[in-house]
């Protein structure tokens, strides 16, 4: 197994948080395979799908229309008991018993992982792609769904500085990013906020306070503050509360952007990713590669081990934290 002659039919699954992109991914996955003269099965609602058989067969027209598309026509759903072995096992025999030769997973590190215990009990070939918003999986420059949840947060912070210029406010603007900076980077410089707050790096809520200080003796009366949902000082309600303990004097505003930016038409720069990576995948499956996941890393199309693809993290350039603070002033 893990050469064109054996692999015949493959299998193809959504698992974890949906990201913009994902359909486009799909839609490459089912039509290079059939290129290449592949049968494919979706499977529906990711891992839970493929203990319970739930496949579907996919043509070239099952994917007509969907690039434009966000979420995942194949749905997707958590799946606790795939930690468990019976679970894989069980997994395992009925993609064979439906003859199925090889799986194709895209999500994020907790989907690659379930898709290297395959791999590492059956030797069963299986390729990973990237999506997430997050932006965290190692051995990519981008993951599908990143670009267009950046261009959704800000969107909505140029229509909040709006409101926040013309009554003097300071909004508070939580993006998703539980331990992971990237949405809070890219859209604080490219909406132009006063301040950000990352996992990745320490920043006192005094440090802000004086920041807004500054600010304010400098004529500017509004603020755009980013924070990333798992900075160590807590989400934006939190944050905002401690701010207005300091400076009481301040008009502020919270908003929570929340599941909005893991929805909509993804970007250009997604279904181009998407698409690359989704026949990338499959050709690396006729070329006998296995247990890795496809990236793209300057411009260039790569394949990565699963287990380091989950178990490192892709790392912020701390330059542009700096950066973001000159300009922002």
């Amino acid at each position: 197994m893990g050469n064109q002659q054996n692999i015949k039919r493959i299998a193809l699954l959504t698992s974890g948080g949906d990201s913009p992109g994902m359909n486009a991914g799909i839609r490459a996955v089912v039509r290079t395979a059939i290129f290449n003269n592949l049968k494919v099965t979706g499977v529906m609602n990711g891992f839970s799908g493929l203990l319970k058989g739930q496949y579907i067969e996919m043509e070239p027209h099952s994917v007509s229309k969907i690039i434009s598309n966000g979420g995942t026509i194949l749905k997707s759903s958590r799946c606790p008991e795939f930690i468990k072995a019976e679970a894989r096992k069980q997994a395992y025999e009925t993609m064979r018993r439906n003859q199925i030769d090889a799986l194709v997973v895209l999500g994020g590190d907790g989907s690659f992982r379930g898709a290297y215990e395959l791999f590492k009990e059956f030797n069963f070939p299986v390729i990973g792609i990237p999506c997430t918003i997050d932006n965290d999986i190692f051995g990519t420059d981008f993951t599908i769904g990143f670009d267009t949840a950046v261009n959704t947060a800000v969107g909505a912070i140029d229509k909040l500085r709006d409101t926040a210029d013309s009554h003097n406010m300071v909004f508070f603007v939580e993006v998703m990013g539980r331990h992971s900076g990237f949405i809070a980077v890219n859209t604080a410089i490219s909406a132009g906020a006063e301040e950000m707050l990352l996992p990745e790096t320490k920043t006192k809520v005094e440090e802000i306070c004086h920041y807004l200080v500054n600010l304010r003796r400098s004529n500017k009366t509004s603020g755009i503050i980013v924070v990333a949902e798992g900075d160590e000082e807590g989400g934006a309600v939190e944050v905002a509360r401690k701010v207005k303990e300091i400076l009481p004097e301040y008009q502020t505003r919270i908003t929570t952007l929340g599941h909005i930016q893991r929805g909509g038409s993804p970007t250009a720069n997604d279904r181009v990713l998407a698409s690359l990576l989704g026949h990338a995948a499959v050709n690396g499956l006729l070329e006998g590669k296995t247990g890795v996941m496809a990236g793209r890393i300057h411009n260039q199309i790569v394949f990565t081990p699963l287990e380091e693809a989950f178990s490192k993290r892709n790392k912020i350039d701390q330059s542009w934290i700096e950066i973001s603070r000159v300009i922002s002033m």
